[in-house]
């Protein structure tokens, strides 16, 4: 017979407590890999002499990282740009990729013909 919210059959709580933590591995491991990338982007800058420091480029020759004053016109570039190459590429700010939603939306145009 149930006792609480926690016994009742389909609740997603169980008495162990492991439910709250599944898939907690690898979102954790996907941090302390951002975190990772984003302190070897920092030290990658701070190797070099200040006059040639840009705050962006690619770490580990793969993942870029941009630490500049994000612009509205970079965000446009890279967030909203239905004419660009790629659906993927670098973020705004910070270490990794960003979806490109205006290269998406024109491709969904272009397939069903809007």
């Amino acid at each position: 017979m149930p006792r609480g919210p926690e016994d009742v059959v389909g609740s997603s709580k169980s008495g162990s407590g492991q439910d709250k933590h599944r898939g907690g591995g690898l979102k954790r491991f996907v941090t302390l890999v951002t975190i990772g990338l984003a302190v070897a982007a920092v030290v990658k800058e701070l190797r070099l002499p200040e006059e040639e420091r840009t705050w962006n480029g690619k770490v580990a020759a793969v993942v870029p990282y941009d630490f500049r004053f994000p612009t509205m016109e970079r965000a446009k570039e890279r967030l909203w740009d239905p004419e660009a190459e790629h659906v993927i590429g670098p973020r705004v700010f910070g270490v990794g990729w960003a979806v490109n939603m205006g290269k998406v939306v024109a491709m969904v145009r272009d397939r069903v013909g809007v």
